[in-house]
């Protein structure tokens, strides 16, 4: 079996006994992660197949910011926790740490991004409600404290600070713009009302990653939820903006606010402060994209992979949306005119450094 130079056999061995019959392991599509994924398959032996995570050298550092002190691997202890809360999440067949190797179950290869591109944009009510349903579930879930790194971290001032000079230090200034004194200063008063205002909206367990390509679609349509690892306390309607403003997926206004008005039902939100949810939501969803719009450049320059640049648009626009349905960050908005070319309906690709795929010029 050609192993990819990945020792994965001690491992294979704890779940088999020894290497079954006809046994194949196939690298998968990369991704922004860190990690490398493979498929173990075998003609013999259950299960038949399972994924094979392979971590970085540093399986317990972190360039997302927040980079805490750890002793266990996260994705380990969030996902008992997940489970012993009864989130769906797939399950753990062995871990070999000294190898960097996790032998998970396999959930196949759909996932809610790929469903709902097979799916008409008629269907796509039925699939974000059984996402929102879900996510409403795991917050009620996870509501209840306990001693476990999930709760001992948090969406703090820094972090959230960090992400938001993340994008100015990629989504703008890798690319080219440098500020104006009068427009970093104008920046950096928003960014600090904004966070402000993040740290007094209700708070909450948060996946950190809850969009589109971290949902696995089963054969019954059910959902399982991977890429916990970095889930810490935050927002309430942090995970909302990481699914309902997707840069991955162009959500019409309407349907957002109809996904925000059934996750209200199911959370048991109370009618009077529905409201100030949604606002809350807007102003979650300004300092997400803007992350994301920026982590998208740093994945091209920092990692090597230009794919994700594509996405840097829709992030924009995302952004625009959420500073029109909120109208009180002019001064903001004011700045992304000014320092992005076609803000924020004609903002071009970025423009790769790997040259995996090839874009435009910020400026």
């Amino acid at each position: 079996m050609e192993t990819h130079g990945v020792d994965v056999l001690p491992a294979l061995t704890e779940v088999y006994g020894s290497l079954p019959d006809g046994a194949r392991l196939t690298q998968l599509a990369g991704d922004a992660s860190t990690r490398t994924y493979y498929r173990f398959e075998t003609d013999g032996g259950q299960p038949r197949t399972l994924i094979v995570m392979h971590l970085p050298p540093d399986p317990l550092g972190s360039d997302e910011g927040g980079g805490e002190e750890v002793s266990e691997l996260p994705f380990l202890s969030v996902q008992r926790l997940l489970a012993s809360r009864g989130v769906p999440v797939p399950e753990i067949h062995a871990v070999d740490i000294p190898r960097r190797v996790v032998l998970l179950q396999d959930l196949g290869a759909d996932t809610f991004f790929d469903v709902l591109h097979r799916t008409e944009a008629a269907g796509w009510g039925e699939l974000y409600g059984r996402a929102i349903d879900l996510l409403a579930d795991m917050h009620g879930a996870c509501a209840r404290p306990e001693a476990h790194v999930v709760y001992g971290r948090s969406f703090d001032r820094g972090l959230l600070r960090w992400e938001l000079e993340h994008f100015r230090q990629w989504g703008l200034e890798a690319l080219g713009v440098e500020l104006a004194g009068d427009d970093r200063r104008a920046m950096d008063d928003c960014f600090d009302a904004l966070v402000d205002c993040l740290l007094q909206d209700p708070q909450g367990f948060a996946h950190r990653d809850y969009q589109s390509r971290n949902l696995m679609v089963q054969p019954d349509g059910s959902l399982i939820v991977i890429d916990f690892q970095d889930a810490l306390q935050g927002p309430r309607t942090y995970d909302l903006v990481a699914l309902l403003c997707d840069s991955y997926v162009e959500l019409p206004l309407p349907l957002q606010l109809q996904m925000l008005a059934r996750y209200c039902e199911r959370a048991r939100i109370e009618v009077a402060h529905r409201d100030e949810f949604v606002r809350a939501f807007w102003r979650v969803a300004v300092q997400r994209k803007l992350k994301d719009a920026g982590r998208f450049v740093f994945i091209d320059q920092v990692r090597g992979n230009a794919d994700f640049l594509q996405w840097f648009p829709r992030s924009i626009r995302y952004v625009a949306r959420a500073l029109a349905q909120l109208g009180d960050y002019g001064a903001l908005e004011g700045v992304l005119q000014r320092v992005i070319p076609g803000f924020p309906d004609d903002v071009g690709v970025p423009r790769a450094q790997t040259g995996a795929r090839a874009g435009t010029p910020l400026r």
